[in-house]
């Protein structure tokens, strides 16, 4: 793997390297998983996903018969939640994804046009009172239930301040469509370059900004649990590309 990295085989793996490969693992991740579960869905056999061959391969057990209230709530919930992202990524409108447009369905998050149903989602989940907004009590119960009633623990009180700080631009307390954007797909971080950076200030030994074979060997367990090896996956397999 680490030859495959070292792009201009100099001998050593830079930190723009190391980006490039992060980004082609991750994509590669996206279409062998979209890959993976086309045939489930692609009924027909056309090279195409239908909304309807969609909707009854995941809901057509629900469709048939509710087994419970609960079944049943959230069953109304992410069906239309479902056949409105779709729509959004059937950019032709027929009705029928593409693979491209099934890869944007499934991995809306690395799709410019599919952004917006990314934030809509992502409020959608924490907004409990449905006003339209995330407040700071919304924003802190998705991550942390206080069940017991005690006081908070350290993270969840710097998490506040986060928020106040970092999360509501506009500081009228809770955030809009537009300060959750800036939070869940900030334009300004690169996830890839982040990790390729972390990756070589952490394993660079003598300093110089690059890293050698043997540092990266040296330091394996850390590259084992990051996306440079699709988290460890990439060492069982077979390399022939």
């Amino acid at each position: 793997i680490v030859d495959r990295i070292d792009d201009d085989k100099d001998g050593y793996v830079t930190t723009e390297e190391l980006k490039t490969w992060i980004k082609r693992v991750q994509k590669r991740y996206i279409y062998e998983n979209v890959a993976k579960v086309w045939k489930d869905y692609d009924l027909n056999k056309d090279n195409k996903i239908a909304w309807e061959e969609y909707k009854q391969a995941t809901y057509g057990y629900y469709l048939e018969e509710f087994q419970d209230a609960t079944d049943q709530h959230s069953f109304k919930k992410m069906l239309p939640r479902d056949e409105r992202r779709f729509k959004t990524a059937d950019l032709d409108g027929d009705l029928a994804a593409t693979r491209e447009e099934f890869t944007a369905f499934l991995h809306p998050e690395e799709f410019e046009h599919m952004k917006n149903i990314v934030v809509l989602e992502t409020l959608e989940d924490i907004d409990k009172n449905s006003d339209g907004f995330v407040d700071q009590d919304e924003y802190i119960a998705d991550m942390f239930a206080n069940e017991e009633g005690g006081p908070e623990p350290d993270w969840v009180i710097t998490e506040r301040e986060q928020f106040s700080d970092f999360r509501d631009l506009n500081k009228d307390g809770k955030m809009d469509k537009e300060e959750i954007q800036h939070w869940i797909l900030p334009q300004d971080y690169d996830h890839a370059l982040a990790e390729a950076r972390h990756l070589v200030y952490e394993s660079d030994v003598d300093k110089d900004q690059k890293l050698t074979k043997e540092e990266i060997l040296d330091n394996w367990n850390m590259f084992v649990g990051s996306q440079a090896t699709n988290y460890g996956e990439d060492l069982t397999r077979n390399h022939d590309e």
